[in-house]
């Protein structure tokens, strides 16, 4: 059986429709909510995401082991990764970490500003919180100062803890609807 995508039912035969540009299996009675969608032959069709060369499904990895599709990977109780999971993650007191260490390195606002080849109006932008560095001066102020200003990405990640057992999330664990 499988969970329908929008309300979280079990069924047996889910239909495959498009709400608002994705593509979602639902039950018999959320079909309306979305625009059906015509699916080809699962066998020799590839999806936007194969790479057409071979079924996912059959696919091994370079150890000889088998792979696991998204799906299957999904429903064993853990946390859906994705690209953001791996990246760092700018330090909320990025502001106060530039200010003390521009300070404690005995410079002002301008002098960093010609030393980093900025205008001092960013510097000071900068230190009062008001502007977010660029990913080009946040690392010319993090050698400059010998200061970090990321913390690492899965750090005190809390996720929310829906009201699914299988351990996904579906629409109807966030969404509650409205019938007339």
């Amino acid at each position: 059986m499988v969970q329908c995508e929008m309300c979280g039912a079990e069924t047996q035969s889910p239909n495959t429709i498009k709400v608002e540009g994705a593509e979602l299996d639902v039950c018999d009675e959320c079909t309306d909510f979305g625009t059906e969608v015509q699916t080809a032959d699962s066998g020799s069709a590839s999806t936007k995401y194969s790479t057409g060369s071979s079924s996912s499904s059959s696919a091994s990895s370079s150890d000889g082991s088998p792979s696991t599709s998204s799906s299957a990977s999904q429903s064993s109780g853990g946390r859906r990764q994705d690209m953001f999971d791996e990246m760092d993650e700018l330090v909320q007191d990025f502001d106060e970490r530039i200010r003390a260490a521009r300070e404690s390195a005995g410079l002002s606002q301008s002098e960093l500003a010609d030393q980093l080849n900025e205008k001092a109006s960013l510097i000071r932008q900068l230190e009062h919180g008001g502007h977010l560095p660029s990913d080009d001066v946040q690392g010319k102020l993090e050698h400059a100062l010998d200061i970090t200003l990321t913390e690492s990405g899965d750090e005190g990640d809390t996720d929310w803890d829906g009201g699914s057992d299988v351990g996904e999330y579906t629409l109807g664990d966030v969404v509650e609807r409205k019938d007339s």
